[in-house]
C-alpha cells in the first residue's frame, strides 16, 4: 500500500501515518511524502495512492481549511479513523537564540508558538513554509535562522534543539484523519459530513442543525468555509456523535437532504488519542 502524508520526512503527519498504519493493522505500507495538503489528498484522489493521512483540526488555531476545502472537491474520498495527536514545537537551528532573525515554519506552527516568539524573539522575520520539517531542511546551515518543527525533525537535518517546547498551550493537540477511496461506513463512534443549503433564509441553518438534534446526535464542532461561489455562501462542515446509532444516522440525513443543495457524508469512523507527541 502507497501512503500520502504531509511531507518531508520528519513532519507531524508521518509521526501521525506511522500510528494510524499500526492502529489500522496495515501491512508493506510505502509512505510517500507531498509537498502540501492538497497534494496528499489529490495523489489519493487521483489513484497514485490508496491512502493518505491529512491534519484537519488544531486545538488551538482551529480547522485547516485547506483540508476542509480539498475534502469537499472530493467527496468520493472515505474517513477510515482519525488520531490525535499532541504537539511539541521545538526551536532548532544552528546557532544560539540570540542570534535568530529569520523563523521558520508552517502557517499552524507559527500562530501556535506566537506568543513565544513575540516574548523571546520580537524582531524576527517569520517565514512560512509548507511544513515544519520542510523548515528545518531550509534552516539547516545557518546561523542567523531557525525553524519551528519536531525533536524529530532535529535529528533528521542535523540541527541544535534550541529551546523545547515552544509553543503557547501545553495540550496542543492535532486531530489527523486516514483517508481511504470507496464506500463510507455509516455506524460508528464519531461521523463526519458536510452540506450547503438550497437557500439562505432566516432560520435556514438552524433547521439544519435541528435535524440531528431530533434524533439525539450530540455534535461536536461545526465549522464554515466559503463556497467560492459568491460572497455570503457557505458550507458547514460538521461531526457527531454516534456511538453505534445507525438508525439515527440515517433518519438525520433523511431530514437533512430536502434542506440541501449538497450533502456529503464523509464517514463514521473510531477516534484514538495518542499518549504523546515528544519525539515528533
Amino acid at each position: 500500500m502507497r501512503l500520502a502524508f504531509l511531507g518531508p520526512v520528519g513532519t507531524y503527519g508521518e509521526r501521525a501515518a506511522q500510528q494510524l498504519v499500526q492502529l489500522e493493522g496495515l501491512a508493506e505500507v510505502t509512505y510517500v511524502p507531498q509537498a502540501g495538503i492538497r497534494a496528499v489528498i489529490q495523489s489519493l484522489a487521483s489513484g497514485d495512492c490508496e491512502a493518505a493521512v491529512v491534519p484537519v483540526e488544531n486545538s488551538v488555531e482551529g480547522g485547516v481549511t485547506t483540508c476542509l476545502d480539498a475534502l469537499w472537491e472530493h467527496p468520493d474520498l472515505a474517513i477510515a479513523r482519525a488520531l490525535v495527536l499532541p504537539i511539541r514545537h521545538a526551536l532548532l537551528g544552528s546557532g544560539p537564540l540570540e542570534g535568530i532573525s529569520e523563523v521558520l515554519s508552517h502557517p499552524q506552527a507559527l500562530a501556535q508558538c506566537a506568543q513565544w516568539l513575540e516574548q523571546q524573539l520580537p524582531t524576527a522575520l517569520q517565514l512560512p513554509t509548507s511544513s515544519t520539517a520542510e523548515a528545518a531542511r531550509m534552516v539547516r546551515g545557518s546561523r542567523f535562522r531557525g525553524a519551528i518543527a519536531s525533536l524529530e525533525a532535529a535529528g533528521e537535518h542535523g540541527l541544535s534543539v534550541i529551546a523545547y517546547p515552544i509553543n503557547d498551550v501545553p495540550g496542543n493537540c492535532t486531530r489527523f484523519l486516514l483517508l481511504r477511496r470507496g464506500e463510507r461506513a455509516t455506524e460508528g463512534p464519531l461521523v463526519s459530513l458536510a452540506f450547503s443549503l438550497l437557500s439562505n433564509r432566516p432560520g435556514a441553518l438552524l433547521e439544519a442543525l435541528g435535524c440531528f438534534a431530533g434524533e439525539g446526535l450530540n455534535m461536536t464542532r461545526i465549522e464554515s468555509r466559503p463556497s467560492k461561489r459568491e460572497l455570503g455562501e457557505y458550507i458547514f462542515f460538521v461531526d457527531l456523535e454516534c456511538g453505534e446509532a445507525g438508525e439515527a444516522l440515517e433518519s438525520a440525513l433523511e431530514r437533512l437532504r430536502p434542506l440541501c443543495e449538497h450533502l456529503v457524508l464523509f464517514g463514521a469512523y473510531p477516534l484514538t488519542t495518542a499518549t504523546t507527541g515528544d519525539g515528533e
